[in-house]
């Protein structure tokens, strides 16, 4: 292809809500509330695990850089969705599209690393438990944090290779967000080779990572079967937060973009499962919710 007879891209179009102007009002206020939470939600974990005294295992630190990573991936797609839904031409710039995937790729990438490192922490909790502070120690858990950061930006050798593609005729991306696979699809040279990379580094990945997940908690239950009559239940008590995090993080995603529609697949991911994990981990989470109280009344009786 000429590519001077092509103009070049600077902008793309989203196209991801182009329905009734009363129905966008309608998302408008939905994900206005939704990212409110979100970011509240988030921060009161992490304010509560960095200043109560009671909430100093490594789970609850390992919680706080999950909030984090949930907080960061909500802002990353969220507040540029909820701008668009107030305009009729929803553009983003080739650079704002291209920091947008590295973003919602990194901390998407480090926030499943880190659900491993949760898991972890588990196993050794229960089936450790005699050398739970030995084993997760300061270093270990630094480690971990260190680890989901690293894998996200080694995940993201896929981007370097789409920052240099030529971007120039078609500018229309059919997705609320810069989704990496569409994105490559719209450069004006043959990117097949690139589209098998993207689709086999990102599959490999995530079916690594969705596949240690549910076995590391099979082997926890299974340890605690053969130990103890009822370590079952107990292993089920401690563990019953996390195990709904990651089937609630993984099970609906690989539904929806298997059986709808990847803009939706994003939508929850992106959007839905940030909110989902303060609500868990504090509904749930009665030593959590008691540190809480103990805060807001400190906060109360010092003003």
């Amino acid at each position: 292809m000429d590519l001077k007879n092509e103009s070049v891209v600077v902008e793309f179009i989203l196209r991801g809500f182009s329905g009734p102007w009363k129905l966008q009002i309608f998302f408008l206020v939905i994900f206005s509330l939704i990212y409110g939470a979100t970011v509240m939600g988030n921060i009161l974990i992490m304010v509560t695990v960095t200043f109560s005294s009671t909430l100093r295992s490594p789970m609850y630190f390992l919680l706080g850089n999950l909030s984090f990573l949930d907080m960061c991936l909500s802002t990353v797609t969220t507040p540029k969705m909820i701008t668009d839904l107030l305009t009729a031409h929803k553009t983003i710039s080739l650079w704002g599209c291209m920091a947008q995937m590295f973003f919602m790729h990194f901390f998407g990438d480090a926030e499943m690393t880190l659900l491993i490192a949760m898991a972890f922490d588990r196993y050794v909790a229960i089936c450790k438990t005699l050398h739970y502070s030995a084993i997760m120690s300061p270093r270990l858990l630094s480690g971990f944090v260190i680890l989901s950061w690293t894998i996200g930006f080694i995940h993201m050798s896929q981007m370097i290779l789409t920052m240099n593609l030529p971007f120039c005729g078609h500018s229309i991306v059919d997705n609320i967000f810069c989704d990496l696979p569409l994105v490559i699809k719209l450069a004006c040279i043959e990117t097949y080779t690139l589209e098998l990379f993207v689709i086999a580094d990102s599959g490999l990945l995530s079916f690594i990572r969705f596949i240690l997940l549910p076995v590391s908690y099979t082997v926890i239950l299974v340890t605690i079967r053969r130990k103890s009559s009822g370590g079952l239940a107990k292993a089920l008590s401690t563990l019953s937060a996390h195990i709904v995090v990651v089937t609630l993080f993984f099970g609906p995603c690989v539904f929806i973009y298997a059986f709808l529609q990847e803009i939706k697949s994003l939508l929850y991911f992106t959007v839905i499962t940030p909110l989902l994990n303060p609500l868990i981990y504090t509904l749930r989470n009665q030593k959590m919710q008691e540190a809480m109280k103990k805060l807001r009344s400190q906060h109360v009786s010092s003003t």
